[in-house]
């Protein structure tokens, strides 16, 4: 009986990237349909089978997909034949098996394929409503002046009041310091 490994999708426009992640595999086999199935097979740890079969969403171009088999993950950029979101990764209703997951590391949002500079990856996440979070955005609450800095302080002129005035502000430090983790 063969068993079934994790993958991880996540798409753009033009593109699907599936990552099976499949540590020390061997005789790894992949195989890619115009149609959109995509094969796998593999034995992993004590010569355990490992199979998969994914009947795509729509047709991908097999001529522009890339396949790179590493020593930890099998990674694939399989280009899709016309440029367009897909509603899921799997053909059908029926829900994505349990070992289908979402690659949060490489997810964008439709929304938000438009020309990011490569080299910046959020994770997907959408900072746009944070403004909106209840006394934490566009608030005076926390205002950054410098007011306090322009008063003159005076210095203590005994040595006692020097050390009690030094052990204040290092405790004072230590509670901001505790404070701010």
């Amino acid at each position: 009986m063969s068993r079934h490994p994790e993958v991880k999708w996540a798409e753009r426009n033009d593109k699907v990237y599936l990552t099976v992640v499949l540590p020390d595999a061997k005789n790894s086999k992949v195989n890619l349909d115009p149609e959109g199935v995509f094969t796998f097979s593999a034995t992993a740890g004590s010569d355990n089978l490992y199979e998969l079969k994914l009947d795509l969403h729509d047709k991908v171009n097999v001529e522009e997909s890339k396949i790179n088999v590493g020593v930890r993950n099998i990674f694939c950029v399989l280009e899709k034949s016309e440029k367009k979101w897909w509603s899921k990764l799997l053909r059908g209703d029926a829900k994505a098996p349990h070992y289908v997951k979402v690659d949060w590391d490489k997810w964008v949002d439709e929304d938000d394929d438009t020309g990011r500079p490569a080299g910046l990856d959020l994770g997907g996440m959408d900072f746009s409503k944070f403004g909106d979070m209840g006394g934490m955005g566009g608030s005076d609450e926390f205002d950054d002046s410098d007011d306090e800095l322009d008063e003159e302080v005076d210095k203590p002129e005994d040595k006692a009041d020097d050390k009690v005035v030094g052990e204040g502000v290092a405790a004072k430090a230590k509670v901001e310091s505790l404070q701010s983790l």
